[in-house]
């Protein structure tokens, strides 16, 4: 199959895929002909997916991703303008969690959708690592524990600044506060080298987050568990991180014990106009 098909009876000659190409490695010879793929087309295409998402005509096939296959946007579907903002402002970083694990399937609908994130050149960098057992939680956050009390032998200003005596010192007295007792954790890695993880992590767990809430989900971004990941070479072999691999984030994921009521005001933005 060569790069994209398009077909002629159905395709408008609109060149709008032309227009939308984010590389620029579409392009028509004439008005009267159907797109084409440019020279360098394998060079610069990004499979971003838009030329099939944008023709109105359903004519464009991309190879591997023909129209078929991306389901349509239907419009009773899309929600109104104070509806997302209710849904944005509504979202709560959760950190009382239920006793009960999580179905797998849940689980894995969670991180199916988070891939849906924009990523840098389309580079879809993640890999996930989901922590299913809450026992196994319980143990990594005694590792973070671990990685905290050397950073504050080591480096104290800043784990005053990170108050990590209080979060050993919690756990010393029963309190578990790396991980707040969530069932699961979802921690995302990906190349070292790769400019953009750090964007296109939490991105990706943006999106999770975001979503977690439609499945009854509660979330909590897990700073401390990521951050020793990173600088505690322990607690990234004992997730099976490669070692050319960083953590570009974790989450906590379980049932809220509490519901929210009410929206929290947030300061203003503060812009400047030019």
């Amino acid at each position: 199959m060569p790069y994209f098909e398009v077909d002629p009876d159905k395709c408008k000659r609109d060149a709008i895929c032309v227009a939308e190409c984010p590389a620029r490695v579409i392009e028509m010879k004439t008005p009267q002909d159907p797109p084409t793929a440019s020279e360098d087309f394998a060079d610069y295409c990004i499979r971003c997916g838009h030329c099939v998402a944008v023709c109105p005509a359903g004519a464009f096939s991309l190879e591997g991703m023909p129209p078929s296959d991306c389901p349509e946007i239907k419009k009773d579907l899309m929600i109104t303008s104070a509806q997302a903002e209710q849904f944005l402002r509504s979202r709560r970083s959760i950190r009382s969690f239920k006793k009960k694990p999580v179905e797998k399937e849940k689980l894995e609908t969670l991180m199916r959708v988070a891939c849906y994130a924009p990523s840098a050149k389309n580079m879809q960098p993640w890999h996930w690592i989901v922590v299913k057992n809450p026992d196994r939680v319980k143990e990594l956050a005694g590792m973070v524990v671990d990685w905290m009390r050397d950073v504050i032998r080591q480096s104290p200003d800043p784990a005053a600044v990170a108050t990590l005596a209080r979060v050993t010192a919690a756990w010393d007295q029963g309190e578990e506060r790396v991980c707040r007792g969530a069932p699961h954790v979802i921690v995302l890695h990906g190349q070292r080298d790769w400019g953009y993880g750090s964007e296109d992590g939490a991105l990706a767990l943006a999106y999770l987050e975001l979503y977690a809430p439609m499945l009854g989900l509660g979330s909590c971004w897990g700073g401390y568990f990521y951050t020793a990941v990173n600088g505690y070479p322990p607690l990234a072999r004992a997730l099976g991180i490669p070692e050319e691999h960083r953590a570009y984030g974790a989450v906590m994921v379980g049932y809220p014990r509490f519901s929210y009521r009410r929206q929290p005001t947030r300061e203003a933005p503060r812009i400047v106009w030019l």
